[in-house]
This record gives structure tokens, sequence and C-alpha cells, in this order.
């Protein structure tokens, strides 16, 4: 029984979880998609930009500019800005020499429609080329 119970505890409750490996450097022009749907919109959601990222990053921060295509309605944009470090220099999330962090990207969102549903992300740093990087991801999961 508490087998049992450990079991559901560890299931996994995302709706979407998808990585995409960056090509190196991250160059202004790359954009990543990520395309998902949305059967139920009657919950709220909650979004996370999950970033991995490794010890030749130069920076504290991460600016992304970000797009979002909804199935029905124009398209939105927004500029997001990801702490990768704290002041002291140190990486935030987990990990060693690759760091994994989860960064909320809008939490309780209500989707206003049904169907699918398109995210774009691109680096917004003044670099042309960007190293360090390694993927970008999205997790959507139901709100608690």
């Amino acid at each position: 029984m508490v087998a049992l119970a450990f079991l559901a505890a560890c299931t996994d409750t995302a709706l979407y979880d998808h990585y995409q490996a960056v090509e190196k450097p991250w160059s202004k022009d790359q954009v990543y998609y990520f395309t998902f749907d949305i059967a139920d919109n009657t919950p709220p959601y909650d979004l996370t930009l999950e970033i991995r990222s490794n010890n030749l990053y130069p920076y504290q921060n991460l600016w992304l500019l970000c797009t979002e295509e909804p199935p029905v309605g124009p398209m939105t944009h927004d500029t997001i800005e990801c702490m990768l470090a704290n002041d002291y220099g140190e990486w935030r999330g987990s990990g060693i020499s690759l760091y994994h962090l989860g960064i909320p990207l809008r939490t309780r969102r209500h989707f206003p429609h049904k169907g699918q549903y398109t995210i774009g992300i691109r680096q917004g740093m003044r670099d042309e080329q960007l190293n360090g990087i390694e993927a970008i991801g999205l997790r959507i999961e139901a709100s608690h």
C-alpha cells in the first residue's frame, strides 16, 4: 500500500514537457518553438521555462524574447529576465557543471481557447552569438 502511494506521488502530471538542444553558439536569429494542445481550457495551468546551462555561460542573467501564438486571436510578445546566478556568482538550480533551472513563466494561466498553442523563445542578450546555454524547455502542468 505504501509503495502504491509512493508511485502515485512520483507520477508525472505534466501536460507537456519538452526540451530542445540549443545550437552552439545560440544566434540571436535562432528561435525555438514549443507547440502543445490545450484540450481542456477550464483549469488554470502553470508554465515553467526550463534552462540548462554550463560553466561557460558568461553572465548572471539571460534575457529571453517570447511569443505566444494562440489558436484564435493575435500573437502576444513578452520579454523575460532569467536570473541564472546570484550576486556572488553562484549558479542557481541543480547540477555541478551542467545546471538545470526551472523559471515560472506563467502561474495559474487560463487559456482562453481550446486548441494548439505555440510558444517561441529566442535569446535577447546583446551578444549576437551566445555560449553556455545547452538546452531550453517548456513544462506545462495543471495548477494545484
